[in-house]
């Protein structure tokens, strides 16, 4: 038992899926600095602001991350070869159209997703509210910042679902 009031042992599946997160998470990253630095086209000045803003959102949840497994008692992973070799999102060219690099973020974005519903799953089962709460922020977060990508995707005259409007 600890200050956390939850067996260590009980808490390791969740501790082992946030480091995936966090493998993920350093992936993702890089490959939002690799779009930051090489976008081109008609769009650049729009995405070089937007990526920039999402890899420094990205390195602060790194941070949390990292520091909410210290909070569970456990060592973060923190060696590059252990991200590539972890983390289910993998790096992408540089060379890929504004489009292109929207869309591998949105499938980042999925990835990502699955696995703070993995973190979520391990967290219910030991009451571990702090890390709830953490990843659901992080999950509606990451949503809004989905459909917004998604919409620059999409042509001028699509529209939305209005089956109940």
């Amino acid at each position: 038992m600890n200050y956390l009031n939850i067996n260590d042992e009980k808490l390791l599946p969740t501790v082992v899926e946030l480091n995936t997160l966090l493998a993920d998470y350093h992936i993702y990253y890089q490959n939002l600095r690799n779009f930051h630095w090489n976008i081109l086209g008609e769009n650049f000045f729009e995405l070089h602001e937007k990526f920039e803003e999402l890899y420094i959102e990205a390195r602060d949840k790194i941070d949390e991350i990292a520091e909410r497994i210290l909070t569970l008692r456990y060592h973060p992973m923190s060696n590059l070869k252990d991200y590539l070799k972890t983390s289910s999102i993998e790096e992408v060219s540089s060379k890929l159209t504004d489009v292109q690099m929207v869309k591998a973020i949105l499938e980042n974005h999925g990835v990502l997703l699955k696995q703070m519903s993995k973190v979520v799953k391990k967290a219910e089962e030991t009451n571990d509210e702090g890390t709830i709460d953490l990843i659901g922020a992080y999950i509606r977060e990451l949503e809004k910042s989905s459909w917004m990508l998604d919409a620059f995707t999409k042509e001028t005259a699509s529209q939305l679902n209005d089956s109940l409007v």
